[in-house]
C-alpha cells in the first residue's frame, strides 16, 4: 500500500470517528427530560396504526448512523473547505433539531412543539439532501431514511394532536 493510500485511509478513519463521535454525543440530548414528563406522554392516545412505536429508538439509531455516514462521504470530498464546514454545520443543526424533539415536547407538554420541530427537521433534511446531491449521490441516498421517517414522525405527531387536542 502506498504512503498516499495509507494517508487517505488514516484521514478517512479519523473523520469517521470524529463525525460518529459528534453524532453520538448530540444524540444523548434526548436524555434531557424529567421522568415526570414521561407520564404525560404515556397517557396520550396514539393512532391505531402506530404499531411501530417500540421500534422507534432503533429506527432513529439507524437514521443517525446513516446521517453520520453521509456526513463522512461529504467531508471526504473536500475536507476542511468552507463549503464542507457549512454542510457539517447543517448536519449538526439537523441533528440538534431532531434530538430536541423529545425533551422540548415533553417539557412543554405540547404536541404542537413536536410537530413544529418535526416539520423544521423535515425541511432541513430535504435541504441538506439536495445540497449534498451534487457532491455525493451516496451521501444524498444515506439521508433518504431521514427524509422518509421525518415525514412519518411529523405526521404521527400531528395526528396525535387530533386525538389529544388538550395536548396541542
Amino acid at each position: 500500500m502506498s504512503d498516499r493510500a495509507i494517508g487517505k485511509l488514516k484521514t478517512m478513519i479519523e473523520s469517521w470517528m470524529i463525525i460518529g463521535g459528534v453524532t453520538f454525543s448530540v444524540a444523548f440530548g434526548t436524555l434531557f427530560f424529567k421522568l415526570r414528563d414521561i407520564n404525560w406522554a404515556v397517557k396520550l392516545q396514539r393512532p391505531d396504526w402506530m404499531f411501530f412505536e417500540p421500534a422507534i429508538p432503533f429506527i432513529w439509531t439507524v437514521i443517525f448512523a446513516c446521517g453520520a455516514g453521509s456526513a463522512t462521504f461529504v467531508w471526504e470530498q473536500e475536507p476542511g473547505s468552507l463549503k464542507t464546514w457549512l454542510l457539517m454545520a447543517l448536519y449538526l443543526l439537523l441533528e440538534i433539531v431532531t434530538v430536541a424533539y423529545i425533551p422540548a415536547t415533553l417539557r412543554a407538554k405540547s404536541l404542537k412543539v413536536g410537530t413544529i420541530l418535526g416539520g423544521a427537521g423535515e425541511i432541513l433534511g430535504v435541504v441538506l439532501t439536495l445540497a449534498v446531491l451534487p457532491i455525493s449521490q451516496t451521501a444524498a441516498l444515506l439521508l433518504l431514511p431521514y427524509a422518509i421517517w421525518g415525514a412519518i414522525g411529523t405526521y404521527t405527531t400531528w395526528e396525535m394532536i387530533q386525538l389529544n387536542p388538550e395536548a396541542a
